[in-house]
């Protein structure tokens, strides 16, 4: 075989943290700043989750069964 017939095979190497850090830049542009923990709000429920019947309903009305 001759030199341009041989092809050296090389095995793909997993990407570095620097290099993944690179390639996300490149995607996504750069992050917004943090929030500051004092600019930050609770989060606060204004509304009950609905994944149940009232008591007052027929629940047979609800026994849906596909």
């Amino acid at each position: 075989m001759t030199g341009e017939q041989q092809e050296v095979l090389m095995a793909e190497q997993p990407f570095t943290d620097d290099e993944y850090a690179f390639l996300r830049q490149i995607r996504f542009g750069e992050l917004p700043p943090a929030v500051r923990p004092e600019d930050r709000v609770a989060l606060t429920e204004t509304d009950p989750g609905r994944d149940r019947p009232e008591e007052s309903e027929d629940p047979v009305r609800w026994n849906v069964q596909g």
